[in-house]
């Protein structure tokens, strides 16, 4: 039954030659990848508005342009420095192989952790701010706002482990819809005022000056209009041939589009005068220019949906990092393996179980997340800005120096708003980050430490290789079947124990001397030469009796003896049997395999259903 529902839901499996099929060019790379700057600007403008308006009043909606301009002036930055990246780095993984390659294995891994940090708040961000700019046209929605979130986000679990192909397909056409919705309200809002619409206005005060803290407070909040432009860098793999090409296309599309979005809203606040409060700017912006029209619906739907899609770019992003980084041993293997439909399914899945965690513990509350969003995806731009401006320093290639002030700009741009953001946002969770970050590299090197030693201990030299002979009789097998009882289980592993030794002995271990009496009664019916061993645990020990035993002069275990415990298992039909049985062989294989002369096997008896033996 899980098959089924499995196969209905992501589709048969694909074979290894289909991934070409499955990659994506211009036209479906960009909504793919662009989703979540685009859809940025459906809230940056409101988060800047939330610190200005209440301390300046009136004074807002000017300073708000010059911070739009500051952050429009840093994504252009971005942008070219990220071509640069896109070209020398070709294989993906981004700012993590940036660093990696030039600042060494630690910068890498920061960078590796801060950008994973970043990918899972795009995702709770993105669908919150999606939920809440529905709820804000729909109020009744707003108690369920943390249960939409939880089903959308399952949505797009299931949209994505459908494929990269497919998923493209399914998320795109929402990003195309809700760009030109924002188009047609820019040209129609500046229309109308042009016409002579005069807006209602809200009364504003100005409580305090307008601060150097206070602008750096609103650029913080305005800077999330940023994230996602390094997703084209990172995804590079997904493109089609010539890859680096049309990635560098897609690039420069999305950010002419959030140049265009983003100052166009922002022009339109500051004409409009909208006040941030219960409703969404960017819905209040749709009323007043449409009216509740279709328009106005129109903008509604599409800006929702855009701003859950635009988890998408980090679907898109973070398992591709993390299989990137799984293959150079800072994650776990699962993590690099292709699932049926050729994406990387284990980090969906993870990307989806953590965004919904963080959604929970926030209550979808955007104000709350964004204090988090925007440190981890700036740490990852001063690191790849940072490690290319030493590149092109090394190297010395072809217009260097030129390369070299375009990153070493952004580096430096980019640290600044790093230490802004820590600074300014520190109380509203930023903390958080700050210290998630360094336990996540920790806990990268502890995993790479492990898979070194782990090479280490079993690698082979091909010298060694050329004097070991397999065909030697190096180990003499002696054979263990524990039993319980004497039943059809016990006795197939019996009979499987005398296939591969002359040396077989059956071990049982009772809690007194009556039931030992009693199973060597019936172990005395059988026809075998085998001899049954009973030992008693009056304390209800099971494994401990068996390894005194081995080790006892009564066994005369040898050393280079390979010991063989085979356990009879039976195997029943239905999955909700087995929390009817005790896992007894589970913890007796775990505790044997720390021992390095036993080997452990489990002989297997498949039982029938119940319902078939009753009719018999």
């Amino acid at each position: 039954m899980f098959n089924r529902l499995k196969r209905a839901l992501i589709g048969r499996p694909l074979t290894n030659k289909a991934i070409k099929s499955e990659k994506y060019g211009v036209i479906w790379g960009l909504p793919i990848l662009s989703s979540d700057a685009i859809s940025s600007v459906a809230y940056a403008g409101e988060e800047i508005l939330l610190v200005l308006l209440p301390a300046v009043g009136i004074l807002a909606y000017r300073n708000l342009l010059y911070i739009s301009a500051a952050i429009i002036s840093l994504l252009l930055i971005l942008t070219f420095s990220y071509i640069q990246t896109i070209e020398n780095y070709p294989n993906g993984g981004g700012a993590y192989v940036v660093a990696s390659d030039n600042l060494g294995t630690i910068a890498g891994v920061v960078a590796g952790a801060a950008l994973s940090v970043d990918y899972i708040l795009t995702v709770a961000v993105s669908v919150s701010s999606g939920v809440d700019q529905i709820t804000s046209a729909f109020l009744f929605l707003k108690p369920y706002s943390i249960l939409i979130c939880i089903f959308i986000i399952l949505i797009l679990m299931i949209g994505n482990l459908r494929g990269i192909r497919e998923s493209s397909r399914i998320f795109g056409i929402p990003t195309y819809a809700f760009v030109f919705g924002i188009i047609a309200m820019l040209i129609a809002g500046i229309v109308k005022i042009k016409g002579g619409y005069t807006p209602p206005t809200t009364p504003l005060k100005t409580v305090e000056p307008v601060t150097l803290f206070l602008l750096l407070r609103a650029f913080s909040n305005g800077c999330s209009a940023l994230t996602g432009v390094e997703a084209v860098s990172n995804a590079v793999p997904n493109f089609k041939e010539p890859s680096v090409k049309k990635a560098i296309t897609v690039l420069i599309l999305l950010s002419s589009i959030v140049l265009i979005s983003f100052g166009g809203i922002s022009i339109l606040i500051s004409m409009y005068h909208i006040v941030a409060g219960d409703r969404a700017v960017i819905i209040q912006l749709a009323d007043y220019i449409f009216g509740r029209g279709f328009m106005f619906y129109y903008i509604t739907a599409t800006t929702f949906i855009i701003l859950v899609m635009a988890s998408n770019t980090a679907y898109s992003g973070f398992p591709l990092l993390l299989a990137i980084m799984a293959k150079e041993g800072h994650m776990p293997r699962q993590l690099n393996k292709r699932g049926d439909r050729l994406s990387y399914s284990n980090g969906i899945i993870l990307l989806s179980v953590l965004a919904t965690i963080l959604i929970v513990v926030f209550k979808a509350n955007v104000t709350s997340l964004i204090g988090l969003y925007a440190i981890g995806v700036f740490i990852s731009f001063t690191l790849s800005q940072t490690g290319m401006a030493k590149r092109w320093i090394t190297t010395k290639s072809k217009n260097w120096l030129i390369k070299t002030i375009i990153n070493g700009t952004g580096a430096i741009v980019t640290a600044i708003v790093v230490i802004i953001v820590g600074i300014t946002k520190f109380r509203e969770g930023a903390w958080i980050v700050i210290i998630v970050i360094p336990v996540l590299v920790f806990m990268m090197l502890k995993i790479n430490k492990h898979y070194r030693a782990v090479a280490k201990q079993l690698r082979v030299s091909p010298e060694d290789l050329q004097s070991i002979k397999i065909s030697e009789n190096h180990y003499r097998n002696r054979v263990i079947v524990p039993i319980e009882s004497v039943n059809k289980a016990s006795i197939r592993a019996l009979r499987y124990a005398r296939t591969i030794s002359d040396h077989v002995i059956a071990f049982n271990v009772s809690i007194d001397e009556e039931s030992g009496e009693k199973i060597k009664k019936r172990y005395a019916l059988l026809d075998t030469d085998i001899p049954l061993i009973v030992k008693y645990s009056p304390f209800r020990r099971i494994v401990e009796p068996l390894l005194k035993f081995i080790e006892s002069e009564e066994y005369n275990y040898k050393k280079g003896d390979m010991i063989t415990v085979i356990l009879p298992q039976f195997v029943v039909r239905k999955r909700w049997h087995n929390i009817l049985h005790n896992k007894t062989r589970v913890y007796i294989e775990k505790e044997l395999l720390k021992h390095k002369h036993i080997v452990v096997a489990t002989m297997p008896l498949q039982l029938h259903d119940d319902d078939d033996i009753e009719d018999k």
